[in-house]
């Protein structure tokens, strides 16, 4: 019941909340009512960084969702050009990351990470389908055991200012492991091969690590 009120902090969030905490002592000998306020604040920015504990099905015939949030495009597009994979048609399931969801990202099946790409852009609404194209944006290319390719975007939105990316080049990661962070308010994008079946459809609520997004 603790870890439900009381959930781990991303190591990101320490910074924030020691920031939050000091305005809000600052706004209480102000105005109580800035101070209400303020603590409100940082209440949020507790548990924007949350970092809960997620437990993935560990069946690699599955894809997990990257992300916490609502599954707002799913469309059959080009890879990106930015990973030398343009010349392929994927599955692309975006997962559109309000300001109220925990932000941690995590790898949809167990793989290899072959290749990182970050690529500054704009901030506009993540929620746009044009945000994969416009948007500062961290690409990962990533394969599994069989062979198969995928590519992970994390997206900055609105009012995102930060990508963390937390993996690096080379390194084998299991299903649902923490691939990074985005703040605030935001975006990731999975490719992956039509040979998968979509389980997942467009307005659903989805959970990073566990929630079912295809099936092979």
């Amino acid at each position: 019941m603790l870890d439900i009120i009381f959930p781990p902090l991303h190591r990101e969030g320490y910074r924030m909340l020691a920031i939050a905490v000091i305005i809000t002592m600052l706004l209480i000998l102000i105005n109580k009512i800035l101070g209400v306020i303020g603590f409100v604040l940082t209440v949020w920015v507790y548990y924007f960084f949350r970092d809960p504990e997620r437990y993935p099905i560990n069946d690699d015939a599955f894809l997990v969702s990257p992300a916490d949030g609502v599954v707002s495009l799913i469309v059959n597009v080009r890879g990106p050009k930015e990973l030398n994979m343009e010349n392929k048609e994927f599955q692309r399931v975006s997962v559109f990351m309000n300001v109220f969801n925990c932000h941690v990202n995590r790898v949809p099946v167990t793989g290899k990470i072959d290749e990182i790409f970050y690529k500054p852009g704009k901030f506009i609404d993540a929620s746009l389908d044009k945000a994969s194209e416009d948007n500062e944006r961290n690409l990962i290319k990533y394969s599994n055991n069989t062979g198969k390719t995928f590519a992970i975007v994390q997206i900055a939105g609105l009012v995102a200012r930060r990508i963390v990316c937390e993996v690096k080049e080379g390194q084998n990661l299991n299903q649902g492991d923490r691939i990074g962070i985005i703040r605030f308010g935001s975006r990731v994008d999975l490719y992956f091969d039509n040979d998968y079946k979509l389980l997942a459809k467009q307005g659903q609520t989805v959970v990073a690590g566990e929630s079912l997004l295809a099936k092979i």
